[in-house]
């Protein structure tokens, strides 16, 4: 099973790929935008292994960030019982 995330590209440089940072929440990562040349400061996209694959619209974005951070909260809640 592929994981892609979304995140919000921050900056993009002028290099042979194109590439970008993308902020993941409070995390910012370097990622390679070469399979969506169109892509742009401000536009949410989906990143799997450091490859931005496709834009989303921040809705849906937002959407699935929410998703990944309750399956989090669960997984955490989880850990902590066990250890109880």
């Amino acid at each position: 099973m592929c994981l892609a995330i979304p995140g919000q590209i921050q900056a993009i440089h002028d290099t042979e790929p194109k590439m970008g940072t993308v902020a993941f929440g409070g995390v910012k990562k370097e990622v390679c935008l070469a399979l969506i040349p169109e892509a742009q400061v401000g536009d949410y996209v989906l990143v799997h292994v450091g490859f931005a694959i496709s834009r989303l619209d921040e809705r849906a974005a937002q959407e699935t960030l929410q998703m990944v951070r309750t399956l989090g909260d669960r997984d955490n809640r989880r850990s902590r019982d066990e250890i109880s």
